[in-house]
Parts: structure tokens; C-alpha cells; sequence
């Protein structure tokens, strides 16, 4: 697996395939269904997030609150800025930390796999010629 989706290469082997039956699904309906119901679909799929920024953010503000708690209440609390932190950089170096598993389990994907997605919903828009097949052909062209 590319180093650009680590989460998936170290992730659940039970999240992985119910990822990608979810969006298989919601393809199969795009393709039985009007075509002209995708665009508002890409333009959903632009504002989703992936598991990269909902980390960052999460580790952000529990990093913050752990340490204005620290400050002003008991600097035991500095102990949560340390530990969100080690979980970023082991996120960082390993694809993988313990939130991750928690928020792939609450159905966030990774970045390639909301384009992965995109790219199948322009096939069976019929954005590439010849190429406007049935959703699992789409979703094959974008699986490897």
C-alpha cells in the first residue's frame, strides 16, 4: 500500500472493508439514480473531512485545554498536552495512533479514499470518455 494511506495499511481489517462497502453503496445509488444528483455529492465530498485534519484538530484542542487547566487548575493536567503530542508524532511516524483507530471505527476515511470516491462518481458522470460504466467497474478502475 502507497505510503499516502498508511491509516488504511495499519488500520482494522474489519473498517477497511465496511469503508469500502459504504461507498460502494452510495455509488451503486448514484449510478441506478439521476446523474445530476452527483454534483451536489462532489461538492459534499470537497467539505468532508479526513482523518489527518480531524486528528490535527483534536489534538489541538485537547492539547490546549489540558494545558490552560494545567495553568489554572492542578499542573497535573500538563500531563494531556504530552500525551496528545506523542500521539501526533506516533501518528506522524507510524500511520497509526490510538485516536485513529476510534475515528476510522466512527466512519472517518482518509484523504484517498474520499477521492477515490470523487474519481468513481466522474466516471459514472461520464466525465472520461468510454468510461461511464456501471459503479463497480468505476469503482475497480479506482480501487488499485
Amino acid at each position: 500500500m502507497p505510503d499516502s494511506d498508511h491509516v488504511r495499511a495499519r488500520g482494522s481489517e474489519a473498517v477497511n472493508p465496511r469503508t469500502d462497502r459504504e461507498t460502494l453503496r452510495r455509488l451503486r445509488r448514484y449510478a441506478d439514480g439521476d446523474r445530476m444528483a452527483i454534483a451536489p455529492r462532489m461538492h459534499a465530498l470537497d467539505r468532508e473531512w479526513d482523518i489527518e485534519r480531524t486528528l490535527d484538530l483534536n489534538v489541538g484542542i485537547i492539547g490546549i485545554a489540558g494545558l490552560l487547566l494545567g495553568v489554572a487548575r492542578d499542573r497535573r493536567w500538563l500531563v494531556v498536552p504530552g500525551i496528545v503530542c506523542s500521539f501526533l508524532a506516533l501518528h506522524a511516524l507510524r500511520g497509526w495512533c490510538p485516536p485513529v483507530s476510534a475515528m476510522r471505527r466512527m466512519g472517518v476515511r482518509t484523504r484517498r479514499e474520499i477521492e477515490r470516491e470523487k474519481y468513481a462518481l466522474k466516471g459514472i458522470r461520464g466525465d472520461f470518455d468510454g468510461a461511464a460504466g456501471r459503479s463497480q467497474a468505476a469503482w475497480r478502475a479506482v480501487r488499485n
